[in-house]
């Protein structure tokens, strides 16, 4: 049985979740892999492009997120 998806993007709380670095390491983070992929500042990070970034595979990944 498949987990539903319920949001696309990942926050720093998310990113500290799956990795165990602090908040501010986790916003870090982000902050690359939004440098990575050109996005502008508001702009958000999609749990894919976190994938793809870290190496992590979105099925280890999603079930870690919260709502």
């Amino acid at each position: 049985m498949k987990t539903e998806q319920k949001r696309v993007c990942i926050y720093p709380k998310d990113v500290q979740r799956i990795t165990g670095k602090s908040y501010r390491s986790s916003r870090l983070l982000i902050l690359e892999v939004k440098k990575h992929f050109h996005k502008l500042e508001h702009q958000l990070v999609s749990i894919e492009e976190f994938c793809q970034y870290t190496g992590l595979k979105a099925e280890e990944v999603i079930p870690l997120i919260v709502g």
